[in-house]
């Protein structure tokens, strides 16, 4: 069984029932809808689409509201664009008309505020880099380092500034709470650069979803340890954050993201251009393979694919190609290795209660051998804390309610299924042998069980038993 999951954006080249049952056979576990692309009535129907074939699968399926997030831009030109040339001078403004080879309106005065001589600003994901050699109040002058043409709305990052913006726009408010009614699973922020981003969203979902923070801004990385301890999970989103950060830096900042996220058990999923040619070819290049392995290496729970999937010639394709890389990372001895010395580590870091028991958990599926490792859970938090170890044994997540049960399809090596709330320990034991022999478990093989006492009761996992699969 496949351990890190695959998450796939949802658009043109995959909206039907059709397409969307193929792409869960191929291996999807998550759906994302993209909230800067579409109408509410698209996502409204793929969102129901998505159900019906979940029913008709019979697995949970997770689906991803991914909001748009504060998209900074310029304005208009009166020709529709223009070509900047190295080192001529260029000034944004807050004057709302037309622009034209000297200057363009920018429609965010908060920018004038916290720009200063000597930083960067990128135009166009960085095609065009500008270098700011004053600013007041209404004005950026600036001089062009890295020319090239600039047309209507193009965006701007700012990589050396903390930006006074929150990260929920007005937009993304509507489209929160119309994603909310829908009943999402997950709501992903875009561009977040301080816990406080994550602390307002929480506060509007009222715990109908879990939050997911991306990580796509130089920002977010100075405050990263807080950003990840108040998110459900997190994604490094590397699409801004290539553009904002040097190439170089990038996988750097990816590897340190997981690490951290797998500190403190939260889901980290890895996005943006990971099988990029497959929207036209269908086969990825060597180079994406191996960019899709390394993040598997490095410790993620889940693999993203967007255009790929969501616009792409092949997206059934490109969901088989990331399964089967995964799947041969799986299988190398030297993953396994990994995984338990980082294990290991985390052992000598635990958190809370919770990390012991399940620290112990896969210590004692290990020397037992076991089957399964079956963890009781009601809002998903045993199964959370058994993840963190990154055992070899599968785990089984039990839960009574199909909200947890879609919400851990992004967390690695958990499936989980749905099972009637448990009295006692007798009966927890009973459903969680029964599920496993349903399942095709081995007969007289054993399980590790895991499960928070008193049941129901969120974040208290305390119990650890053994049991034989036997009827």
């Amino acid at each position: 069984m496949r351990k890190a999951k695959i998450v796939a954006t949802l658009g043109p080249s995959s909206s039907s029932a059709k397409e969307i049952e193929s792409l869960v056979k191929a291996g999807v576990d998550v759906f994302r809808l993209n909230f800067s692309h579409g109408t509410h009535d698209d996502h409204k129907l793929r969102y129901q689409t998505i159900r019906k074939v979940e029913d008709k699968v019979k697995k949970p399926l997770a689906i991803l509201a991914d909001l748009q997030g504060p998209k900074l831009r310029v304005g208009t030109f009166t020709q529709g664009s223009v070509v900047l040339k190295q080192g001529q001078s260029f000034t944004l403004d807050s004057k709302n008309k037309p622009g034209n080879g000297q200057r363009v309106y920018l429609p965010h005065p908060e920018l004038f505020k916290v720009v200063a001589k000597g930083q960067n600003l990128l135009i166009d994901d960085g095609k065009v880099r500008l270098k700011v050699i004053g600013s007041t109040k209404t004005e950026i002058k600036t001089e062009v380092v890295v020319g090239g043409a600039i047309s209507n709305r193009k965006g701007v990052n700012v990589p050396d500034a903390i930006l006074p913006i929150k990260a929920l726009t007005a937009k993304d408010k509507i489209d929160l709470e119309f994603a909310l009614s829908l009943g999402v699973d997950w709501i992903a922020l875009s561009f977040v650069q301080r816990a406080e981003d994550i602390h307002e969203a929480r506060h509007l979902v009222k715990g109908k979803a879990w939050i997911m923070s991306k990580l796509e801004k130089p920002a977010a990385l100075k405050s990263l340890d807080a950003i990840i301890q108040a998110s459900d999970g997190v994604m490094v989103a590397r699409g801004d954050l290539g553009v904002e950060l040097p190439p170089e830096k990038v996988p750097q900042a990816q590897k340190n993201i997981i690490a951290l996220s797998k500190k403190y058990g939260r889901p980290v999923v890895v996005a943006t251009q990971m099988l990029e040619s497959m929207i036209n070819t269908p086969v990825p290049t060597r180079a994406e393979a191996s960019d899709v392995a390394h993040a598997i290496y490095d410790g993620a729970d889940a693999v993203m694919l967007s255009a790929e999937s969501a616009s792409g010639k092949y997206p059934v394709e490109a969901v088989t190609m990331m399964d089967k890389i995964v799947s041969e990372v799986e299988q190398d001895p030297g993953y396994s290795k990994t995984n338990a010395s980082d294990a290991q580590q985390l052992g000598a870091k635990v958190l809370n209660e919770a990390d012991a028991i399940c620290g112990a958990l896969r210590d004692v599926a290990q020397a037992i051998n076991a089957a399964a490792i079956v963890t009781y859970t009601s809002g998903g938090y045993t199964s959370l804390r058994a993840a963190r170890q990154r055992p070899d044994t599968n785990i089984l997540s039990i839960t009574p309610n199909i909200s947890t049960a879609r919400r851990l399809c992004m967390v690695w090596g958990v499936r989980s299924v749905i099972g009637a709330e448990s009295k006692n320990i007798e009966e927890m034991e009973r459903l969680a042998i029964d599920t496993c022999l349903d399942m095709g478990f081995k007969a007289k093989k054993k399980i590790a069980i895991s499960a928070g006492i008193p049941f129901g009761k969120p974040g208290s996992t305390n119990l650890l038993k053994i049991a034989e699969l036997k009827r």
